[in-house]
């Protein structure tokens, strides 16, 4: 497998595919310079199957852009973008799946849908695309943060999102490797407040939660207050029903308590 973009998510990948044999090779960290054209033009001619992490930026999708063609006329028959769940937009707290109409406005969010969308129409048949909610994991929790002072409780009571650990976004594009294409939702089970999550945190570090601020007292950055904008449920059934995909940590209960142990 070849990835483009070897961050957070797709580093667990590689580990837990080089456990089963594959070669990994890709972008990012200590991997081929993004730049390198030579070198990436080569590796994704070898590769089986190919995996883009990267996010799109200001003028779009950067894999597409540089290495599209590339792409196009490479021999893998697997393909798969790490999208968002924020390609939905903000659904007042409803469920979505994946059949649920793309946020195609304005914004970051809408360089998000229009990147899931192209990776989908431009690679039809060969294309996975996993749409990601907030992810935590080893050293990216609320546990981290609760032990660092850094959490936050905030007083918005109606506010519901979905999660999902990091080893289940591996095992997702495990499974998928034999399954078939179209966009998946990789969420765990149980959409929940921040808050929540906060709490469990704490409980299990046997500490007292921080005190329920305001929005605006909480001193958010400004990536942070948007996420706070958006409320909605994330429904996994197509990845368990299509995939066979299974869940390590269905609940952020099960998961932060790995964590702390």
């Amino acid at each position: 497998m070849f990835v483009f973009g070897l961050g957070y998510s797709a580093s667990v990948l590689a580990a837990r595919l080089r456990a089963l044999g594959w070669e990994v090779a890709g972008t990012g960290r200590a991997g081929i310079p993004f730049d390198d054209e030579a070198r990436v033009r080569a590796a994704v001619g070898r590769a089986d199957a190919v995996l883009s992490s990267a996010p799109p930026g200001d003028e779009g999708d950067p894999v597409l852009a540089r290495y599209g063609r590339v792409l196009d006329e490479a021999g893998a028959a697997w393909i798969g973008y790490l999208s968002s769940t924020g390609v939905y937009g903000d659904a007042g707290g409803a469920w979505v799946d994946e059949d649920a109409p793309l946020a195609l406005g304005a914004g970051r969010r809408s360089a998000r849908a229009a990147a899931d969308i192209q990776w989908r129409e431009r690679f039809a048949g060969r294309a996975r695309v996993f749409r990601l909610p907030g992810i935590y994991g080893p050293g990216r929790s609320a546990v981290e943060r609760v032990r660092e002072g850094r959490a936050h409780r905030i007083d918005l009571p109606e506010q519901v999102f979905s999660r999902v650990h990091v080893e289940d976004i591996a095992g997702a594009v495990l499974a998928s490797l034999d399954g078939p294409s179209g966009a998946f939702n990789v969420a765990d089970d149980e959409p929940c407040s921040q808050n929540a999550v906060v709490e469990e945190a704490c409980r299990l570090l046997r500490v007292a939660p921080p005190p329920l601020v305001g929005l605006d007292e909480a001193g958010l950055s400004p990536m942070a207050r948007g996420f706070y904008a958006e409320n909605r449920r994330v429904a996994n059934g197509r990845a368990k029903r299509a995939l066979g995909w299974r869940l390590r940590f269905p609940t952020y209960r099960e998961g932060l308590r790995r964590l702390v142990e």
